[in-house]
Order: structure tokens, then C-alpha cells, then sequence
């Protein structure tokens, strides 16, 4: 017989097991797969396939403004699911067998000419990010409102979901240039390399689909018919409703900034290990030695979620994230130096990368206490849609970064432009960004305010039904 799960310390039921948080975390294992080969595609379509540096740019900054507009489309989609049927579930089946096949197709870039080689980027990314990707992204955030109402269990699902898809982006950091390299270091290796992380991905999808339920209809415990009303907004009207939600905003910014960071740290450490170091095969030994910091941050995550709560935590990472950042300036060539402080860059990354959707999902309370809706999808896709942009500037930065310092791939050595162009994306714009989250991050205050707002809502609620 199954254990009683009881209630958490708020007194709220518990609905979920560690299998289930497992399950769970691997739809994040699938997409963070995804956007991690995203992240090595500037280096492979300039080093391996030959495609200028600026075009390269240009093409992935359009793909992620076309996924972001698509983003708000799905969010739009999925709140308007006919009562009855699931709304978020079945799209890990329905885009996530897609978004394994177009996984090996973004690297069989044709061979000669360059306007066809541009023109297939520009397809096959659109379909990659903007179609497959964001078809499973918006229901699977989407299913942490409705999986449960304990905000104990949406911190655990935070941080199974951070941990997992962590994981998959260390493999993709670790593994892919070694073993490319070993391969051949050809367009052919990175196929080859595209199709097992293809396969990966549709296996991850099925079982997060396997294992996912919609339990929650009614977070605060109203009728049905409530819950059907509260999701039954017109698009438009919640776009404006979400930009007078002043913590909804402040989240889409910091989110912004965020994913900034993680456009540019996906793409720039390969360009760091090849021209700075001297050998891209280190990239293996980086993305190793990250493992440490990572595993540390996610043991001592928790802790310090319970001490300093959700939004000091964050407080204390982005400082973290800057000062390291400063601290490389003083010698970015020395490899044992600047993978000691990427170490605690890497550490500042993973409370931001657990509490993120949390704090998306405390925006989405205070929509209910604003507006007496939670417009879940659609605050969801709104949030997205800066996450996207900013994804997109911080991959199309390093492309820009390298046109301006005139990059040639085929040189033996880097010139003095492109080694500042390197620390420019790598150091100094990471320090900059961090510097600007720990300003967001002190403004945020809706932690404080939640529990009281929440039994508001209770409140309202009940005198509703009892009307």
C-alpha cells in the first residue's frame, strides 16, 4: 500500500512522488538537450560549416523574435483548450517526437552554396525553436500550476527540473566537442552527434508524458466552472493585464537578462577554449570540473532557500555572478585561474535556474489576487516571449561581437580584435547583466507579501460560493 503523502508545512496536500518528480524533471532534460545543441550551433555553422559570423547572428536574432511572437500563439492555444480535455499533457507527445527529428536536421547544413546554406538555417531553426520547441515548452511550464497546489512541491519541481536539465546541458558541454573531435571534428561527426541527442530527446518526452498528470483544476479550491472561467481570457486583454501586474514585469525583465546570460554562456565557451587557450578539446575538461560547483548548488540550494528564502537567495547569486566576473578581469588567459572563478559563475547559475519558474508561479497567484483570473498559459508564453529575445540577443551577440573584431575561422591563431571580442562575451557583458539582477532582485518583494494575499483570495472565494 502506498504511502500517505500528508501536507506540507503550509498545511497544502501533497500530490507527488520521487518517481514523479523524476518524470517531471526529464521534459526539462529534453529541452535544456535542445537549447544547449542551440547554443553550439554559432561555433558549428561558423567553424565547421563556414557560414559568416554576422549572417549567423542575424539569422538566430530573427528565429528567436519569430519564437517569441509563436510563443504568445501557443499561450493563446492552450488557454483556449475546450473544457473537458487536457490542456498541457498531450503536447509532450504531439511536438516532442517532431523536436527529436528536426534535432538531427539542423546539422545537415548543404554543402556550396552560401545563399542556400543560409536560407536552410533560417527554416530549420524556425521549426526547431519557434515550432517544436515552443509546442512543448509553454504546456510543460504550464504543468506545474496544475500538477500542484503546494508551493513546497512547485520549489521541488523547481529544482528536479533545474537539476535534470543541468545535467543534460553539462553532457552537451562535456561531451560534444571532445567527441565530435574524435569523430573527425567534421559536419559528419556533429550528425552523427545530432541524431543520439535526437533519440534522447524523444525518449525524454515520452516518459515526462508517461508520468505527468493534470490534478489541479481549482488551485484554491472553487468550482470547476470557476477555474474553466478564470483561464477564458481574450488574448489581448491579458497581454495588458499581465503589463499592470508590476511583479509579472519585473520577472519578464529579470528573465530577459537571464536567458541574455544563457544565450551567451551556451555559445562563447567553445570560441574561449579554441582561441584563448589554445585547444577546444579543454572544452571537455570545463564542462567537468563544472559538474562540482553544480552538484554543490544544487545540495546547498535548498538550504539556502529555507534561510534566506526565494528572493535573498537569488540576491546572493547574482552578486556572486558579478564579482567573479570582475575578478577574471584581472587575468582572463590563466586556465586554472578563470576555471576556478567559473566555477562560482557556474554556482551563481543555479538558484536562478531553480527559482525562475517559481517566481513565475507567484506572479501567477498575484494575477488571481489583481484580477480574480490566473491566465496560466498565457503568462507563461508572455514570460517566454522575453526569455526568447533575450536567448536570442546573448547568441546573436557573440555573432556580432566576432563580425565586428572581423573573425576568420581559418586562421592559426586569434587576433588581438577577436580575443577582446572573446572577453567582451564572455566577461564583460556577464558582469554587467549580473550586476543588473541583483538590482531587480532587491526590488522584488512579492515573497514577503504572498501568504497574506493568498488567503484574500481564499477569502473572495469562499463568499463566492457561498453566494
Amino acid at each position: 500500500m502506498a504511502r500517505e503523502l500528508g501536507k506540507d508545512k503550509f498545511g497544502v496536500q501533497r500530490t507527488m512522488r520521487r518517481k514523479d518528480f523524476f518524470g517531471d524533471s526529464l521534459g526539462t532534460f529534453a529541452l535544456n538537450t535542445m537549447s544547449g545543441l542551440v547554443g553550439q550551433m554559432t561555433y558549428f555553422y561558423t567553424d565547421k560549416v563556414g557560414v559568416a559570423a554576422g549572417s549567423v547572428a542575424t539569422i538566430l536574432l530573427i528565429c528567436k523574435i519569430i519564437d517569441a511572437f509563436t510563443d504568445l500563439i501557443m499561450g493563446n492555444i492552450v488557454d483556449h483548450t475546450k473544457p473537458g480535455k487536457e490542456k498541457y499533457r498531450p503536447w509532450l507527445l504531439k511536438a516532442g517526437i517532431p523536436a527529436g527529428i528536426l534535432t538531427v536536421m539542423m546539422f545537415t547544413v548543404p554543402k556550396g552554396n552560401s545563399g542556400l546554406q543560409i536560407a536552410y538555417l533560417l527554416i530549420t531553426n524556425i521549426l526547431f525553436t519557434a515550432v517544436a520547441y515552443t509546442a512543448v515548452c509553454i504546456p510543460y511550464n504550464s504543468l506545474m500550476i496544475v500538477r500542484t497546489n503546494s508551493q513546497e512541491e512547485r520549489g521541488r519541481m523547481g529544482t528536479w527540473r533545474a537539476a535534470s536539465g543541468y545535467v543534460s546541458g553539462m553532457i552537451i558541454a562535456v561531451a560534444i566537442i571532445p567527441l565530435t573531435n574524435m569523430l573527425g571534428g567534421t559536419q559528419s561527426a556533429w550528425i552523427k552527434f545530432g541524431a543520439v541527442a535526437g533519440a534522447l530527446v524523444v525518449l525524454a518526452f515520452l516518459i515526462c508524458y508517461l508520468t505527468s498528470k493534470e490534478t489541479v483544476q481549482n488551485p484554491v479550491g472553487a468550482a470547476a466552472e470557476m477555474a474553466e472561467e478564470e483561464e477564458a481570457v481574450p488574448f489581448l486583454e491579458a497581454v495588458v493585464k499581465l503589463f499592470h501586474n508590476k511583479y509579472w514585469v519585473m520577472i519578464l525583465i529579470m528573465n530577459f537578462f537571464v536567458n541574455v546570460l544563457y544565450g551567451i554562456n551556451g555559445a562563447s565557451g567553445a570560441y574561449y577554449a579554441k582561441w584563448i587557450y589554445g585547444n577546444d578539446n579543454l572544452m571537455g575538461i570545463m564542462g567537468a570540473v563544472g559538474m562540482i560547483p553544480t552538484l554543490l548548488g544544487f545540495i546547498l540550494v535548498g538550504p539556502m532557500i529555507k534561510h534566506l528564502g526565494v528572493t535573498k537567495t537569488l540576491k546572493v547569486s547574482f552578486a556572486i555572478g558579478c564579482i567573479c566576473n570582475v575578478v577574471r578581469i584581472v587575468n582572463p588567459y590563466h586556465f586554472v585561474f578563470n576555471l576556478t572563478m567559473g566555477c562560482f559563475g557556474t554556482f551563481a547559475n543555479i538558484p536562478m535556474m531553480c527559482l525562475m519558474g517559481v517566481l513565475t508561479a507567484m506572479s501567477i497567484d498575484y494575477n488571481e489576487y489583481q484580477y480574480g483570473k490566473k491566465m496560466v498559459a498565457s503568462s507563461q508564453a508572455a514570460s517566454s516571449f522575453g526569455c526568447k529575445i533575450g536567448s536570442g540577443i546573448g547568441a546573436s551577440v557573440i555573432g556580432w561581437c566576432l563580425a565586428i573584431a572581423a573573425y576568420d575561422a581559418t586562421l592559426s591563431s586569434a587576433t588581438p580584435a577577436t580575443k577582446q571580442a572573446i572577453f567582451a562575451f564572455s566577461i564583460y557583458i556577464p558582469m554587467i547583466m549580473f550586476a543588473v539582477l541583483f538590482i531587480m532582485s532587491c526590488r522584488f518583494d512579492l515573497e514577503k507579501r504572498l501568504p497574506v494575499l493568498k488567503e484574500e483570495i481564499a477569502r473572495r472565494k469562499a463568499q463566492k460560493s457561498e453566494s
